[in-house]
């Protein structure tokens, strides 16, 4: 018996030891592990009984219960200084859409919802929501407030991730929009008109919906598509893919989430289409397969690394391929090829029609776009075209991004002027850090139009090797030097793409 005794209290001890060496190393390794990593982590520590899918009498309770309390309010201030035309559109833009008085100069506020999607802080919610924010506010449903920094945006999904300092918090589970079925029951969770934690429930009314907004949202007489919060112009290439749905969606639900009746993510709330600019029964949401990839880029490299299939094409339909003299009247007809691009590569030529994506049928760009958008540079996508009247399969190699541009490459808390930056980072890898001959930096994956990096030209590419004359090596590092300006100034230190070295100082206000 006592031998029993001691064999149970060894194994006892060894393994309360194995858990807290666990504890210790968990924080070290959190940092490099992917949003779905974290994911799988979190409901393997936090078991929950399954959500079953509702059949009959109709229940939500369970989606509900599971969702809300991962779904944040966000309030976004931007600080304007009055008076121009871009600042005047804006405010009349943000009053339709808010049914709020806005101040003509100073500051002014918009708000709209976002979903945790890690519990040590990564929060998605809509580009346009946070878009030249120089102060972002996250409220969750138990009421705590934190100040967020963006760690960075997709305008061509209208995607952004940003991030609170917090642990342990709840989490949506992802789900995979490729298998939504059009007709199935879904909820929507935001906060439409300041009213927080509101559920909606609906169908999916479609799938694979282009409705022209990303990128278009000022055309607002031609465009009854409107945002569900600040709607701002975005950049090209945009990829709309989106699920349209009936549950009710109103200005303040942007960022919000799409779920299942097993409370699966499985769409960002985006747009309505409204000649109100209030809900007439048409909600529009980004698939969570396609925000999956832009968001794990974000977080790994600052920025989206996005492949391109190397064709321009023309949506057909019965009018346009009578003006093209081509029988076929459904796919996407190859008007271009670009040289030495995937497709030329492949062997397809001008003058196809894409007929067909990894064997499913192509009706519109959104076939295509979304697929494509959901696979990185190097990946290999089979697209099946129509040529002499016969069908021919091809297997592309997607290619890299373009080169990129600069365009798209005090009392204020270190995450505000983090946001006024205007940028994302990364930390150096130790090949850079040989290239550029330092021992400590960060790189600039991407700058944001209109905020301080691109107001003062420091480009994609850029290395930050100091700020506040404090050495830089991660996004912990910024916040500690960017939070103890004195008297606004703030040094900031480091080489350009070609190596010449800056040493900038800057007011901020």
């Amino acid at each position: 018996m006592k031998k029993f005794g001691l064999t149970l209290l060894t194994a006892f001890i060894g393994g309360a030891l194995a858990l807290g060496a666990y504890k210790l190393t968990e924080s070290k390794y959190a940092d490099n592990m992917s949003i779905a990593d974290k994911q799988k982590v979190y409901f393997t520590s936090n078991p929950s009984a399954p959500i079953t899918s509702s059949a009959g009498e109709v229940d939500f309770v369970q989606a509900a219960a599971a969702v809300t309390p991962a779904v944040v309010y966000i309030r976004v201030t931007y600080n304007n200084n009055g008076g121009s035309e871009d600042q005047s559109e804006l405010q009349q833009m943000l009053g339709q859409m808010f049914g709020q008085q806005m101040r003509p100069q100073g500051v002014q506020m918009a708000s709209g919802s976002g979903v945790i999607i890690s519990p040590d802080g990564y929060i998605v919610t809509n580009n346009h929501v946070v878009d030249k924010a120089d102060k972002i506010t996250v409220n969750t449903n138990d009421h705590r407030t934190f100040q967020a920094k963006v760690i960075g945006t997709d305008p061509n999904t209208d995607l952004a991730l940003i991030k609170v300092e917090a642990t342990n918090l709840p989490i949506v589970k992802l789900g995979n929009s490729d298998d939504a079925k059009v007709g199935e029951w879904v909820l929507a969770v935001g906060n439409p008109f300041n009213l927080t934690s509101t559920v909606t429930a609906g169908i999916v009314s479609a799938k694979g919906r282009n409705i022209g907004i990303i990128g278009h949202e000022d055309d607002q007489e031609q465009n009854p598509f409107g945002r569900t919060s600040n709607a701002q112009p975005t950049a090209n290439k945009a990829i709309e893919s989106f699920i349209q749905t009936d549950a009710a969606i109103n200005p303040g639900n942007s960022g919000g989430a799409l779920v299942n009746t097993r409370g699966e993510l499985i769409g960002i709330n985006s747009a309505i289409a409204s000649h109100t600019g209030a809900y007439e029964g048409y909600g529009f949401a980004i698939p969570i397969n396609l925000a999956k990839k832009v968001l794990n880029d974000i977080q790994k490299y600052g920025s989206v690394k996005r492949g391109y299939v190397g064709v321009s094409f023309t949506e057909l339909d019965p009018d346009i391929a009578a003006q093209l003299k081509t029988s076929v009247t459904t796919g996407l007809y190859v008007r271009d090829i670009v040289p030495n691009g995937g497709a030329e590569q492949a062997g397809i030529k001008k003058g196809d029609v894409i007929v067909k994506v990894e064997g499913s049928p192509v009706y519109e760009s959104s076939d295509l776009q979304e697929r494509v958008g959901e696979l990185k540079p190097g990946d290999k996508i089979n697209l099946t075209v129509l040529r002499d009247g016969s069908e021919k399969n091809f297997s592309v190699t997607l290619k890299g991004d373009l080169p990129p541009r600069a365009e798209v490459a005090s009392n204020k808390s270190s995450a505000e002027l983090f946001n006024k930056l205007g940028a994302s980072f990364v930390p150096l890898s130790r090949e850079q850090k040989a290239k550029f001959r330092v021992n400590s930096g960060v790189m600039v994956t991407q700058v944001r139009p209109g905020r301080l990096f691109d107001d003062t030209e420091i480009p994609v590419g850029s290395v930050i090797t100091s700020i506040n004359k404090k050495p830089i090596n991660s996004i912990a590092d910024m916040d500690g030097a960017i939070s103890n300006t004195r008297n606004g100034l703030l040094v900031i230190s480091g080489y350009y793409p070609d190596g010449t070295s800056f040493h900038n100082t800057f007011q901020v206000q």
